[in-house]
């Protein structure tokens, strides 16, 4: 079966691109593409990062002019954008920038709902006002503008008094999708719409965009997102468009087939012209018998093979891994986290074991990156304990990129002036190394700060993976990568023999990575769970929205279909023996002499004199540290299955 990949109907289309180039010196982003955009579809464009998707979406907007070709829109057409970030010095309440998406009109308006809100507070003189500009309202038509506002206001369920400084970064996000669609447009363009966006969030906009009669084109790598959006999937890559009809998974099922198609041709090419340059070279009596025709027609097959551009290949990502740490990571006993009076984890216990790999699940703003710091030691906790394994060798990956130096290249933020590194034992050139992360020689020695945002993370990983550890923390580490990436990154975080703490609102990456689940459910609780994200799903299904976000059910929430499962029956408690109750009854007290032992002999190997002074007690105090560690993990094992 052939891959069902379409151009579109050029006849229906709201907007058509033909035979369109553009470049920026390097080689063509877009080399004589084709295009079509049908009324009513959700277009996802997808490609590596750096290939032009966002600088497609600028063409479409008609931000940018291409080189060469034609760009045919609809007449009278009306095309609105939500920018990836929030811009820098916006402000105001949710009216007034929502409204502003309207243009010159927006003025009035936004004059007259500040002059009704103040007149409503009592305010007599906004009262005068109010009544004098009510006859420019209607000299400029602003009530229907006005309705229009309070409309998607509703639809968007935004309260248009807030400041918008008092809002998340989804309602944010969300307030900027009001301002585009005010305008009514035909073409709603989103570049990246679920970005540092929370699941809660998401599952919002993907609600929304199920249900929107308009016609979207967007970007994203959230495979769970654009498997639930897309109607079609048009993918960039090396300058040309191919267009899938369907979802993701469509495309995905058809994509190997295309790419077997192509390796075919390119064969069979690479034959012809290895014929023909035989040929040529034959020599006299090749020269009596040539055919001009002929060579011609060679010259012209080198010319389309010196044209030919290959797939960007994968990154080759490898994590350098250290000693292994003792089989008890974390042991964390009533801890509480607080940011100033609020508290954001009250009372959380848990056991993290060597291997593990646990997800952080919760809205933006709830405390995950908070917990993450406390547990690693950056910041104090406001009570409870934590105990810290032996042998630990952490890296951290940061959301805000604060390892990166902005103004040095990307081989000194790797190599840090030297050209070489250890990888795994083995000495590896830094820019061998960085080529790895799809880094050209000439990419490598640009500036962070110049580098788009896929890139950082790249960058990001490079830096975290060159040193060896035995305990990964990633806090949103899948923001801005391609699929491609994400994928790998999976693959190596699944083979990964260490312990890994995640913070991700890809649904998908936290599926394929984790097996347990540390779930903020609101007020401070924190639960444990086996499995990812559709895992947590299951095992809340049926409890009310209020105990699983700490929030009442918003309307229009999205419904997540989850199969049904049969709940096994419950097994009646095995009552303990005399024997066992006694165990259980020693066991903190056993617990606490180890402990107790345990501080003394580190105590004594942090004193280095100890090592000059008396290394057989030195080696005799380490052999049993590791003994002790054992006897705890044991008992604390025990000590599990008999509260059981």
């Amino acid at each position: 079966m052939s891959p069902s990949f379409t151009p579109g109907n050029p006849l229906m289309a709201l907007l058509t691109l033909r035979s369109v180039s553009l470049g920026f010196g390097g080689p063509l982003l877009l080399d004589k593409a084709d295009f079509s955009l049908e009324r009513g579809e959700r277009l996802c464009i997808l490609g590596r990062n750096g290939e032009g998707k966002s600088t497609l979406m600028k063409i479409l907007f008609g931000e940018l002019q291409p080189d060469s070709g034609e760009v045919s829109r609809q007449q009278g057409l009306t095309i609105a954008t939500m920018p990836q970030e929030v811009p820098k010095g916006l402000e105001g309440d949710v009216f007034d920038i929502v409204a502003s998406g309207l243009g010159e009109p927006a003025k009035l308006l936004q004059q007259y709902h500040h002059l009704s809100h103040a007149c409503e507070l009592g305010d007599a003189d906004a009262c005068d006002k109010l009544l004098a500009i009510q006859s420019d309202m209607a000299d400029h038509d602003s009530w229907s503008l006005q309705q229009r506002v309070e409309e998607v206001l509703s639809r968007m369920e935004l309260d248009g008094d807030a400041p918008l400084d008092s809002l998340s970064g989804g309602r944010k996000r969300r307030v900027l999708l009001a301002q585009a669609l005010v305008q009514q447009p035909d073409i709603l363009l989103l570049d990246e719409p679920t970005n540092h966006l929370d699941v809660t969030s998401i599952q919002w906009l993907e609600n929304f965009m199920g249900n929107y009669n308009g016609t979207v084109v967007f970007i994203s790598h959230d495979r769970a997102f654009l498997d639930r959006v897309s109607t079609r999937v048009v993918e960039l890559d090396r300058g040309r468009l191919r267009s899938f009809t369907g979802s993701y998974s469509q495309y995905m099922a058809e994509k190997p087939q295309l790419l077997e198609a192509e390796a075919k041709q390119n064969a069979l090419f690479d034959k012809k012209l290895a014929e023909e340059e035989v040929w040529i070279r034959q020599g006299i009596k090749a020269r009596r018998t040539r055919n001009e025709g002929r060579v011609r027609a060679l010259i012209e097959l080198r010319r389309e093979r010196a044209e030919r551009r290959e797939r960007v290949g994968n990154a080759s990502i490898s994590i350098q891994e250290a000693e292994k740490s003792g089989k008890l990571v974390l042991d964390i006993h009533d801890l509480t986290v607080k940011a100033g009076d609020r508290e954001l984890v009250r009372g959380f216990n848990a056991t993290v074991m060597r291997g593990d790999k646990i997800a952080l699940l919760g809205e933006n703003g709830v405390g995950k990156t908070s917990l993450i710091r406390v547990i690693l030691g950056e910041d104090p906790a406001a009570a409870g304990q934590i105990k810290r394994g032996t042998k630990l060798e952490v890296a951290y990956f940061d959301q805000l990129r604060n390892q990166l130096d902005e103004e040095k290249s990307v081989l000194d933020n790797i190599a840090g002036g030297s050209d070489f590194i250890d990888i795994n034992g083995e000495r590896k050139h830094a820019l061998s190394y960085l080529q790895d992360f799809l880094f050209t020689p000439q990419r490598a020695r640009t500036p962070v700060k110049a580098l788009s945002g896929g890139e950082r993370n790249r960058v990001l990983l490079a830096r975290l993976f060159s040193r060896p550890s035995n305990l990964l923390v990633m806090d949103e580490p899948t923001n801005d990568l391609d699929i491609e990436t994400l994928e790998l990154l999976e693959d190596k975080l699944d083979a990964y023999q260490g312990t890994l703490l995640l913070i991700s609102h890809d649904r998908a990456f936290v599926d394929n990575v984790v097996t347990g689940s540390w779930a903020f459910m609101g007020n401070g609780r924190v639960e444990e769970f086996v499995g990812g994200y559709t895992d947590w799903l299951r095992q809340t299904e049926g409890r009310a929205p209020a105990a699983i976000t700490g929030k009442a059910p918003v309307k229009n929430a999205p419904v997540t279909e989850v199969p049904e499962i049969r709940e096994k029956p419950a097994i009646p408690k095995k009552k303990l023996s005399y024997n066992e109750q006694r165990e259980l009854t020693a066991l903190p007290a056993r617990c606490e002499a180890l402990e107790a032992e345990q501080a003394d002999l580190q105590a004594r190997l942090d004193n280095p004199d100890i090592y000059v002074k008396d290394p057989d007690g030195a080696a005799t105090a380490s052999r049993r540290l590791a003994e002790i560690e054992e006897e705890l993990l044991h008992l604390l094992e025990r000590w599990t299955e008999l509260e059981s």
